[in-house]
């Protein structure tokens, strides 16, 4: 079915999905999950389970599973943050003067939704994550070139030495963007490479330097990450619509 969207925004379900009153429910959830994968429980039988029991909606079960994780992976994961959190102090001075490769379409369609009103989703390890999903392809909305300023006005803030953007080459019309941001850098002079790569995952997987991702997989196995996503929306996006889902407090 052809994808008409213009914008990256919420969703007509998620009004009553994320509304307020259904936010200790999800943290409950997020609690219960965490708590199934830090004892080695399969993440489908064991969101299945959490689902079922708290009657949660589809998308409910997407948040709570990407706002989960174990507690060896959160450990994991925060041991290997260059920064702190969204504070511009200790992120400016870890990145400072290097080189990031970041993950284009994750890193992107976060802030594309921030601008857009959509709902993002702060999880257990820190990252701030939306709910878009690209299912093979990509579609330019009118949120695409002003997210591309936003995560350009901040990685110049922070004295990045030089970014490179890596998108997936089997995603229908990553090409095009990557027309995008290499036009996007040439006329503010930032110091931006664009490519395409097959498995952008397994190349920053095991890159030796800083990676900009909210990719679980990538950051269970990287060696080093900033929360770049959360920095960008943070800055530039302070009035964004973002569910704190943590687990329960």
């Amino acid at each position: 079915m052809p994808d008409f969207r213009k914008h990256r925004g919420p969703h007509p379900e998620d009004e009553q999905s994320f509304a307020p009153e259904a936010e200790p429910i999800l943290n409950r959830a997020v609690g219960d999950l965490s708590w199934m994968l830090s004892r080695d429980y399969a993440m489908t039988a064991a969101l299945k389970l959490v689902g079922d029991r708290f009657q949660l909606t589809e998308r409910q079960r997407i948040a709570v599973m990407r706002c989960s994780c174990s507690d060896a992976d959160r450990q994991n994961r925060l041991g290997k943050l260059v920064a702190s959190g969204p504070s511009k102090l200790d992120c400016a001075r870890m990145v400072q003067g290097q080189p990031i490769e970041l993950d284009g379409f994750n890193v992107l369609t976060t802030v594309e939704a921030a601008l857009a009103g959509g709902v993002l989703l702060l999880g257990r390890d820190g990252c701030l994550r939306d709910m878009a999903s690209m299912h093979g392809s990509f579609r330019r909305v009118e949120e695409t070139r002003p997210a591309l300023e936003c995560v350009g006005r901040v990685l110049e803030e922070l004295g990045v030495e030089s970014v490179l953007w890596l998108l997936d080459r089997p995603v229908s019309n990553s090409g095009r963007l990557v027309a995008m941001i290499r036009q996007t850098a040439l006329e503010r002079g930032w110091a931006w490479q664009a490519e395409l790569a097959d498995d952008v995952d397994a190349v920053l997987a095991r890159s030796p330097g800083i990676v900009a991702t909210a990719d679980c997989a990538i950051l269970n196995r990287c060696t080093s990450w900033c929360n770049l996503a959360r920095e960008v929306v943070g800055r530039e996006v302070p009035g964004a619509r973002v569910l704190r889902l943590v687990g329960a407090e």
